[in-house]
């Protein structure tokens, strides 16, 4: 399977490191073929400039600035976010590249009529997510897990009908120990490896 890491995480030495390398360790030892996207370490801008705002429902015009993103999209049989939950959800760096790079006319269609919106990533079949959160499970769930909404509803939306998807999150992160993150990298290491 093609599998697109998208990492997002500013320190190089952090725990949300750790769990990128561990992933695309299992990808990889699985046979799965990896592209990774690094937003910090390629300085990804996530703010959408007024032209790119304006050029929003121009097909092909739309994707010029962020056009390298969305032929890796496009390539993607399975997408795998690495973050970490800050405030509830994305890190800002993260929303952005939704914003910027999941585009009418590239990830799914605006009917003119009034119709519901018709994802175009029919080439996603595996959606998953490997996260951190300071929060207990039970807090963040209590404040609608804002991060786990977007991409588990809202992307997953967008590709295949029968898109599968793995939520990974090791919660109460200001509290873990090194039994706790072992046991963490072990189980990514075993469902990734099992995809």
């Amino acid at each position: 399977m093609r599998c697109l890491v998208v990492y997002a995480h500013p320190v190089d030495t952090s725990f949300c490191a750790a769990l990128r390398a561990t992933a695309i360790d299992a990808l990889q030892s699985a046979g799965h073929e990896v592209r990774q996207i690094d937003l910090y370490a390629e300085q990804f801008d996530p703010v959408m400039s007024r032209a790119e705002r304006l050029a929003y429902h121009l097909p092909g015009t739309n994707e010029g600035p962020v056009h390298e993103h969305v032929r890796d999209i496009r390539w993607a049989q399975a997408l795998v976010f690495v973050y970490p939950t800050w405030w509830y959800g994305l890190p800002a760096i993260l929303k952005g590249w939704l914003d910027r790079v999941w585009l009418p006319h590239v990830t799914f269609t605006l009917p003119s009529d009034g119709s519901a919106i018709r994802g175009l990533m029919d080439n996603i079949e595996f959606l998953v997510v490997v996260t951190t959160a300071g929060a207990s499970w039970f807090w963040l769930t209590l404040m609608g897990n804002p991060g786990r909404t977007t991409i588990m509803r809202g992307v997953r939306a967008l590709c295949r009908r029968r898109c599968r998807k793995l939520w990974l999150a090791h919660y109460s992160m200001d509290r873990s120990t090194a039994g706790s993150r072992g046991a963490f990298l072990a189980r990514i290491r075993k469902r990734l490896g099992a995809l």
